[in-house]
């Protein structure tokens, strides 16, 4: 049974979206990601557009809560900004915490919005990639190793 990665930020509209979006586009077998919000309100269109640019579709999802997820055994919970680490500091029943803050692209100026949600979803698809990826590898592989 895979493991449970919740990627969470303020309202669930377009970082963690987009996170759990990029994940579950992986090959990686071993976990499943979900995405939840402290402040959940709706999808951006704008995430949903960048998103389907690289081949994935996330407009069947919907904004949840993160209180959806309590009592749910969570391997590793991952806050995408910062405000969501301020304000989910514990998850009970989470394993692992870990914090990557991204730039909250809803906030630029209209003129420059596709702009940098391209960028927040490239450096979101980067850091999962290049940083995540090899790191739940290593964990695998450790455990397998104390075994």
């Amino acid at each position: 049974m895979p493991g449970s990665i919740l990627f969470v930020c303020t309202h669930n509209s377009a970082r963690s979206q987009m996170a759990e979006g990029i994940f579950n586009s992986t090959p990686v077998k071993d976990y499943h990601a979900f995405s939840a919000g402290t402040e959940p309100s709706v999808i951006h269109p704008v995430a949903v557009e960048v998103m389907r640019e690289i081949g994935i579709d996330i407009s069947t999802h919907h904004s949840k809560s993160v209180r959806e997820f309590l009592g749910n055994e969570i391997e590793l919970v991952v806050t995408v900004c910062d405000h969501a680490k301020e304000t989910c500091p514990f998850f009970p029943g989470a394993k692992n915490y870990m914090h990557m803050g991204f730039e909250d692209p809803a906030s630029a100026p209209p003129l420059k919005r596709l702009e940098t949600f391209r960028r927040v979803r490239d450096e979101i698809r980067a850091w999962i990639e290049g940083k995540l990826l090899p790191e739940l590898s290593g964990a695998d592989e450790t455990d397998e190793h104390e075994l």
